[in-house]
């Protein structure tokens, strides 16, 4: 402005220590909202919600053989692939089929489709769980089964042991 003078003296300094200190203020607010941001990207839910795992079991098995594992998917968003999955109780799991559809004869499955805003159950005489050699499972615990998704990656679900011939559960109660 004309016929103004830029201050100076010890006014001078204060200003210049004010800037720099607005400056280092300014530079630390933006770092504090980029960690913010990042931190908030950081904690978003592992799992998505478009897809729920609900009504898993795991039969008893006699001998440590294999057992079967049954559950519901339900999709509420677009189409999923299945890919693998895993025990808290040990072993090696595959998924299992039928080679067409009314028959005996089962095929090992690499991945099971889930379309969207869909249903899918894995139960007796279709495609369902195969867990080869588990460790030992009580009547009446809880394993944990880790379902590995293409899109919704790894989702955890209990899975209670039964036997249903001595009064445990059978697949959705039938």
């Amino acid at each position: 402005m004309p016929g103004t003078q830029a201050p100076h003296g010890p006014i001078a300094a204060w200003l210049g220590a004010g800037r720099a200190a607005a400056r280092r203020a300014s530079a630390g607010a933006c770092l504090i909202a980029a960690t913010a941001a990042l931190a908030s990207c950081a904690s978003a839910p592992a799992n998505p919600v478009w897809i729920k795992v609900a009504s898993a079991y795991v039969m008893q098995s006699p001998s440590a053989g294999s057992t079967d594992a049954y559950l519901v998917i339900a999709n509420s968003g677009s189409a999923d692939q299945l890919l693998s999955a895993r025990s808290s109780a040990g072993g090696t799991i595959i998924l299992r089929g039928p080679v067409t559809a009314g028959t005996s004869e089962v095929r090992t499955v690499s991945a099971l489709s889930i379309p969207g805003h869909s249903l899918v159950r894995l139960g007796p005489g279709g495609i369902h769980l195969v867990i080869s050699k588990p460790g030992h499972m009580r009547d009446g615990a809880d394993i944990t089964l880790t379902l590995v998704f293409a899109r919704a990656g790894v989702i955890k679900v209990l899975a209670e042991v039964t036997n249903p011939q001595t009064g445990g559960n059978t697949y959705f109660g039938s």
